[in-house]
């Protein structure tokens, strides 16, 4: 390459402006800029219709009675909404969302005829079911029936136990106790007595292990029991555990057992008649070993019993 004097004057400039540079070059820090700006703008709440809002796809709640919903529009109309909730657009039908959590607001925002403040994430099933466990256990406390209710919806729904597990914060063995639970107690009669908040695990489990062991209709045991005049979700727990107990504690049907008395009193055995089989049931304790002596000549005085009924039929 020919090197150029020091002293040679600089060649005149070109007819062509040289490129001009970026204002704000494409470097590393304006790319963050322009992320935690995407980010800001994804997180800004805004204003939604709640008409345009489905409120449908699984609850981990109990249905909340109209006096909660009119304390929270009383609440909010004193003071505004002071919590978003979060949607989630419909793919399907563009301009409308589906709530994730926030139904309780959603509903109180209806009566009042006010705008829905809401965070809108574009959120699949498993992340939107992620986001509704996480915020409601955090927030709402739900009770556990109310988890073991919202379990087996998902479970029904197809979602993985492992997603399942990670939006109620629960381990393999709880997801298993309370699949149980919710699976044993219909949700009919759980819907009746509510959440419960006072009532834990064991107890919801020892129901459902009666109603399993004990094959109870809970449906039918439950149907005329006046849980309506009861205010209390505890208390209507304590009646349905009364209930199975004393299901539970019924006393045996007649066996249509009937003894066999020697002439002496001595109460010998019982004989016990049904549409396919005669037994005959003999105890050690009434006559000591009257069983024993029977059980090694059962053949021979079983075979002369029978030449006997032989003899009188001919």
């Amino acid at each position: 390459m020919a090197r150029r004097n020091l002293f040679q004057p600089p060649p005149p400039p070109s007819d062509q402006p040289a490129p001009a540079k970026p204002r704000f070059p494409e470097t590393g820090t304006m790319s963050g800029v322009r992320s935690t700006l995407k980010d800001l703008s994804s997180n800004a709440v805004r204003e939604l219709d709640p008409d345009l809002i489905d409120d449908g796809g699984p609850s981990d709640r109990l249905a909340f009675g109209e006096a909660e919903v009119d304390a929270l529009a009383a609440s909010i109309r004193a003071h505004g909404q002071q919590v978003p909730i979060m949607v989630r657009p419909l793919p399907d039908q563009p301009g409308r969302f589906r709530v994730v959590y926030g139904r309780r607001r959603l509903r109180a925002l209806r009566g009042l005829g006010l705008k829905a403040k809401a965070l809108v994430r574009s959120l699949s099933d498993e992340e939107a079911i992620l986001a509704q466990g996480h915020e409601n256990s955090q927030r709402l406390d739900p009770s556990f029936i109310e988890k073991a209710l919202f379990i087996r919806e998902l479970s029904d729904a197809g979602y993985a136990p492992e997603i399942v597990m990670d939006a109620l914060a629960v381990d393999k063995p709880m997801l298993s106790r309370m699949n149980k639970v919710a699976r044993h107690i219909p949700a009919a009669v759980i819907q009746r007595v509510g959440p419960a908040h006072g009532i834990g695990r064991r107890r919801w489990e020892d129901i459902a292990d009666a109603v399993r062991d004990g094959d109870i209709d809970l449906v039918a045991l439950t149907a005329p029991m006046p849980f309506d005049t009861v205010a209390s979700s505890d208390a209507r727990f304590e009646m349905l555990a009364a209930a199975v107990a004393g299901r539970q504690q019924k006393p045996p049907r007649a066996s249509g057992a009937t003894p066999v008395i020697h002439s002496d009193g001595t109460r010998i055995a019982e004989l016990r008649s049904t549409a396919r089989a005669l037994t005959l049931k003999l105890s050690r304790s009434d006559a000591p070993g009257f069983a024993d002596w029977l059980e090694a000549n059962a053949e021979d005085e079983l075979s002369r019993l029978y030449d006997i009924w032989s003899s009188q039929r001919d």
